[in-house]
C-alpha cells in the first residue's frame, strides 16, 4: 500500500526522524490557514507547495512551487489542485491532485548551495536482509545516478538477528562525508528511519532528499512509503490512510473480494489460481500471439461468487478480446470455478468476446460437465497446448 508524502512523513515523526513540517488543504482557502499556522509554529517566511499524489517527479511536472506570501500560497493552490499532474512515474495520462501539503521552507535564506542526500531501506531479496541505500547525490532521480556514477550509491545491509547496529549508522554518515554536529544528527537520523521502516512493516521508506541545513540539522524534505500489504492487518491506523482515488478502480474493486490484481495493457484477460502458474499462463499468451490484459490470481479458495466478480473486473477492461481460464484443481475444486463461470456467464449476459477454459485436477471432470452443459459458447482445453492454440485462433 501506497502512502502520500505526508502520511510518510507522520509515520517518520513517530519514530523520531527530523521531517519538513507542514499541513495538508483541499482548497485554496485551507492553504492559506494552513501557512499562517505553519508560520505561527515554525517561523518559516517562506512556503512550498506540494501536490500529493503515488508518484515521484512531482517538481519537474510542476506539482511543487514555492510560495514567498500569502497571496502567492493562494494563487499556486487554486492551480496545482485539480491540475492533471504528469510525471516519469505517472505516465502519460498523468494523476489528478486533490490534495497539497503546505510545507515550511527548510532552504535557508542567503545558504550557498545546501548538501542533498538520497536515503533508502528496502529489502535485498536476494539475501533476505534489509539494507539501507544512500548517495551524496540527492535531490535527483536515483536511477540516473546507478545508471552513471554507481560509485556514489553505498548499501548497508542489516543483520536480521541483530537489527541495525550503531557502527553501521556511524558508517552511513562517515561515508556521507559529515562530521561535528552533522555527524551525529546523521547517526540519530539513520536509527530511528530504520526502526519506522521495520515497526510499520514498510517494504520500502525512501527519503528524497534529506537535507543537511547550514547549522547542521538533518531533515527529511520528503517520503515514498510503501507498506507491506501481508502485514496491513497488524496496523489499523496505517490501513485508515489508504487512499483508493490514487489507485486503479478495477483493482480497488478486485481487493474487496480478495482478488490478487494487476492491470496490463494486453488483449487478453486471463483468471488463473497460483502466481506461478498466473506467470506462465501469461507467457503462453504472449507465445500464442496475444498480449495480457491483467494478472488475476483468484486463490486457493475461490468459490462461485469470487470467480464472478473476477469475471465481472476483467469484462470492465474494454481492451480484453479473449478471456482465458486456467485452473489448476489443487485445493481449490475445478467444479467450483466452472459454476463460477456459468454464473458469470448468465448473469452478466450478453458476452460476446470468445472465452477459452481450462480445468485440470480436483474434480476437473464434473467441471467440464458443467462448462459443456450449460449450452454456453465456451471452447473447452484440456492442456496448454490447446489453450494455446485456442488463444491464437480466436484473436
Amino acid at each position: 500500500m501506497n502512502l502520500h508524502e505526508y502520511q510518510g512523513k507522520s509515520l517518520l515523526k513517530n519514530y523520531g526522524v527530523a521531517i519538513q513540517e507542514g499541513i495538508t488543504a483541499d482548497t485554496p482557502e485551507e492553504a492559506v490557514e494552513a501557512a499562517k499556522k505553519l508560520q505561527q509554529e515554525t517561523g518559516t517566511p517562506l512556503w512550498v507547495i506540494k501536490a500529493q499524489i503515488h508518484a515521484g517527479g512531482r517538481g519537474k511536472g510542476g506539482g511543487v512551487k514555492l510560495a514567498k506570501t500569502l497571496d502567492d500560497v493562494k494563487e499556486i493552490s487554486g492551480k496545482i489542485l485539480g491540475m492533471n499532474l504528469v510525471t516519469h512515474q505517472t505516465g502519460p495520462e498523468g494523476k489528478k491532485v486533490n490534495k497539497i501539503l503546505v510545507a515550511q521552507d527548510v532552504y535557508y535564506p542567503g545558504d550557498s548551495e545546501p548538501d542533498e542526500y538520497y536515503m533508502s531501506v528496502l529489502l535485498n531479496r536476494e539475501t533476505g536482509r534489509n539494507i539501507i541505500m544512500y548517495s551524496t547525490e540527492g535531490g535527483v532521480d536515483i536511477e540516473s545516478v546507478a545508471e552513471n556514477t554507481p560509485h556514489l550509491i553505498h548499501k548497508e545491509e542489516v543483520d536480521p538477528k541483530v537489527g541495525l547496529m550503531p557502527f553501521q549508522a556511524r558508517r552511513v554518515a562517515f561515508n556521507l562525508g559529515l562530521s561535528g554536529q552533522a555527524f551525529k544528527q546523521m547517526v540519530k537520523f539513520v536509527s530511528a528511519l530504520y526502526k519506522a521502516y521495520e515497526g510499520t512493516d514498510a517494504s520500502m521508506f525512501e527519503i528524497n532528499p534529506v537535507l543537511k541545513t547550514s547549522d547542521d540539522k538533518i531533515i527529511a524534505v520528503d517520503s515514498k512509503v510503501n507498506i507491506d500489504d501481508n502485514a496491513i492487518f497488524r496496523h489499523p491506523d496505517i490501513k485508515e490512510m489508504r487512499d483508493i482515488t490514487e489507485e486503479d478502480p478495477m483493482e480497488v474493486k478486485a481487493s474487496k473480494w480478495d482478488l490478487n490484481y494487476v492491470k496490463l495493457d494486453g488483449n487478453v484477460g486471463c483468471m488463473v489460481n497460483g502466481a506461478g502458474l498466473a506467470m506462465a499462463t501469461m507467457d503462453m499468451i504472449k507465445l500464442s500471439g496475444g498480449e495480457p490484459a491483467n494478472f488475476l490470481d483468484v486463490g486457493g479458495t475461490a468459490n462461485a461468487e469470487r470467480v464472478e466478480a473476477g469475471f465481472r473486473i476483467i469484462m470492465d477492461d474494454p481492451n480484453v478480446k479473449a478471456i482465458l481460464v486456467n485452473i489448476f484443481g489443487g485445493i481449490v475444486r475445478c467444479d467450483r470455478v466452472a459454476q463460477g463461470v456459468v454464473d458469470a456467464y448468465k448473469n452478466i449476459g450478453d458476452i460476446d468476446i470468445p472465452i477459452i477454459v481450462r480445468l485440470q485436477g480436483t474434480n476437473a471432470k464434473e467441471g467440464k460437465e458443467l462448462i459443456d452443459k450449460s449450452g454456453l459458447k465456451v471452447h473447452s482445453a484440456i492442456i496448454l497446448k490447446e489453450a494455446a492454440e485456442l488463444v491464437n485462433k480466436v484473436l
